[in-house]
């Protein structure tokens, strides 16, 4: 009998305690302790260059560590370890119950915040939480503030049945919004501590819907940075000198038409393309059957012309989703040099700049992205105008390896249990820097990879919320993939 074998008679989960454990736990505790998280501006580094000053990242997980102190998790030990420079995390450890296991389970999430956008409903905002039908607003709850408080109350709720579990250490950081920059040094100085690691569980990711849990099997890489383009020292009279100076803007369209097929947004460079695995293609067209048309209608379109919603992309849902999860996109987040509406002259403008996010599929290497980008951009630029292009973030994407059969047997067990569907499969848009991190650091670990961010949940953008029934299911489920663990 293997060690898996024993635990596994060892105790048995009674799903309807464990949901009711959770859910109380959620409602009393849980719930207010993200009401004042979300009240607090903890943004991240790059957004506040003077966080060490303002205290904000320090009170949060100062708050989130004492809440976990005080939990009944047998063994547990949380501590704040600090690099001089860096921004804090949070380590927690609960050394193993069940008799023979010998791998680690790591949980992961992070504190740090996007900065506020605009465009809130009149009575919500970043930082003013409000719980309303089962949704608590504000900024961060989500992504995902609830992290380390439903990594806790998962271990609690296994311990308070007596039902065996491994050795769990929560890794909880203060920098991902900013690219977990600061996340390497803690993994190096820690990963004697981390200890031999066969399961990643990272709560930083989405949900298809809310009817079941959903595991991440793919995230796209990052490559950020500013272009400017620069053709006079000062403005000058569009009147006296439209026709002769070339607008900035007009030849910034003329390096974008390098870049991107206007009518269709795709990306023109092979370099930022992959072969997209069988496998994936299988996922997306699973998950597109059972999406449907949601795949797209989630989104909150404006109303376009003559009263109809502005269209998507395309309408197929299978299509969208490798759209979004295994092909390239650009999307321009920021400008400068473009005066506001109000007090925009009749000047022909010096300069313009766009802040640029290129989102590349799992496999497409950053750094070479990076480059090949740079070098298209600046190459012989129209009229000889000054364009520069300054990288500022980058980050690989990543593949999910295959899973265990015992963790494919676990992940729908759990959504079983507490969703009453199978577990579903879904690539995801954005980047976690730390997938890759692990992954080579532990090759041999197992990777689950989820998350409250569903249909308009709004992650980064106004109306934020958590979907609190959904958190408290996703809680139980992983309760009860940790304690299937071997």
């Amino acid at each position: 009998m293997t060690a898996h074998d024993a635990k596994q008679q060892n105790k048995s989960i009674d799903p309807r305690a464990l949901t009711q454990f959770v859910e109380r736990k959620w409602d009393e505790e849980i719930v207010p302790a993200l009401t004042e998280y979300i009240a607090i501006p903890a943004k991240s580094p790059a957004f506040d260059a003077d966080w060490q000053k303002h205290g904000y990242l320090e009170r949060v997980v100062t708050d989130a560590a004492s809440w976990g102190q005080a939990q009944r998790v047998q063994g547990l030990k949380i501590e704040i370890v600090r690099l001089p420079g860096r921004t804090p995390v949070i380590f927690f450890e609960a050394p193993a119950t069940a008799p023979g296991s010998t791998d680690t389970v790591v949980l992961y999430g992070h504190l740090d915040k996007q900065p506020e956008f605009d465009g809130w409903r009149k009575d919500l905002g970043p930082w003013t939480p409000k719980y309303e039908d089962g949704k608590l607003y504000g900024r961060g709850g989500a992504d995902d503030g609830y992290a380390i408080y439903a990594s806790v109350c998962a271990l609690a709720a296994l311990d308070q049945q007596g039902v065996a579990r491994p050795r769990c250490v929560g890794l909880i950081e203060t920098c991902e919004e900013s690219g977990s920059y600061d996340l390497l040094p803690y993994v190096d100085a820690l990963r004697e501590r981390l200890g031999s690691v066969g399961l990643v569980v990272c709560l930083d990711s989405g949900a298809g819907n809310y009817d079941q849990l959903w595991l991440t099997t793919s995230l796209r890489g990052l490559v950020g940075g500013s272009l400017e383009v620069q053709v006079l020292d000062e403005g000058v009279h569009s009147g006296s000198y439209g026709g002769i100076v070339p607008s900035s803007f007009r030849v910034m369209r003329q390096l974008f038409e390098r870049l991107e097929d206007a009518a269709t947004g795709n990306l023109l460079p092979a370099a930022f393309h992959c072969e997209i695995p069988a496998s994936r293609l299988r996922e997306a067209r699973a998950c597109a059957a059972i999406l449907g048309d949601e795949v797209w209608k989630a989104s909150p379109w404006a109303c376009g012309q003559d009263g109809k919603p502005v269209l998507p992309v395309t309408t197929d849902p299978y299509e969208a989703l490798l759209n979004a999860t295994w092909r390239p996109s650009l999307s321009v987040t920021g400008a400068q040099g473009l005066p506001a509406l109000a007090s925009a002259g009749n000047v022909l403008r010096p300069s313009t700049a766009f802040k640029l996010s290129l989102r590349v599929p799992a496999l497409v290497d950053a750094a070479r992205a990076v480059a090949d980008l740079k070098a298209l951009l600046e190459l012989d630029p129209p009229y000889n105008a000054k364009v520069t292009f300054k990288p500022d973030a980058s980050a690989n994407g990543w593949n999910a390896p295959d899973l265990a059969p015992w963790l494919a047997q676990a992940v729908n067990d759990a959504s079983r249990a507490h969703f009453g569907a199978d577990c579903a499969f879904i690539g995801q848009g954005g980047t976690i820097p730390l997938m890759n991190v692990l992954q080579e650091g532990f090759p041999k670990s197992q990777f689950v990879v989820c998350g409250v961010l569903g249909p308009k949940s709004n992650a980064h953008g106004p109306n934020e919320f958590l979907h609190v029934p959904f958190a408290k299911k996703l809680t139980a489920a992983m309760a009860h993939v940790i304690a299937a663990t071997p």
